[in-house]
């Protein structure tokens, strides 16, 4: 279990996945630099945070809801959590709320399981919040407007757990990884920043002596 002052953003878990470097230079470094992208997604997050709550017939919804979980050290907040009025046959048909996560992204649906990680991350925390399992969440793509449902497995559930704790590793740690350019980091807002093209190359003594005495 985690102090209350070690806990870490768990929008975090998303810049792990995609990159350790860009993770540590915003959470170690304090580095930040807003592009097209990074701004689209703020204006969507004002939107959706903007609301209180809504009922919809056997749905109640909040914004903005705060998260937290000790077991993973994670803080921060959910865009939406939908609570989805069931009749628990275990309980002899007694009346429940299910909280159901939808995470709003901006772009469209990854290659990679960062949405889905900070998803299934939100999750967590309202199962050790609410002592209620959470099977399900979504996720809303702003360039698609579509909506796509997640099944929080147990392989993604895994992977959520161990990138959390690579991510108190990365942060305890202090210090940021090396850079490795990739077509992805074209995209990223602290490309200006990390210099992958240069800082990435290595040139060794022995390939810069072979090269001179050719």
């Amino acid at each position: 279990m985690y102090n209350e002052d070690d806990l870490l953003p768990i929008s975090a878990l998303q810049h792990m996945i995609f990159c350790e470097r860009q993770c540590a230079l915003i959470h170690v470094e304090q580095t930040w630099a807003e592009n097209l992208f990074t701004a689209e997604g703020s204006i969507m997050h004002v939107r959706v945070h903007s609301e209180d709550r809504a009922s919809r017939g056997t749905v109640r919804i909040e914004y903005g809801m705060s998260l937290r979980s000790l077991r993973l050290g994670l803080i921060g907040k959910a865009d939406v959590v939908e609570f989805h009025r069931i009749n628990d046959v275990a309980e002899s048909g007694a009346l429940k709320w299910v909280p159901f996560p939808v995470e709003y992204k901006r772009g469209k649906p990854k290659k990679n399981d960062s949405d889905k990680v900070q998803l299934c991350a939100q999750a967590l925390c309202l199962e050790e919040m609410l002592e209620i399992g959470v099977p399900n969440g979504a996720l809303f793509y702003g360039k698609n407007r579509r909506r796509t449902d997640v099944v929080l497995d147990d392989r993604l559930r895994r992977l959520t757990e161990e990138t959390a704790i690579r991510l108190h590793e990365l942060i305890s740690s202090g210090v940021t990884p090396r850079p490795v350019y990739a077509k992805k980091c074209d995209s990223c807002s602290l490309a200006g920043m990390c210099l992958p093209k240069i800082l990435g190359k290595r040139s060794s003594v022995k390939r810069y002596l072979t090269g001179a005495m050719k």
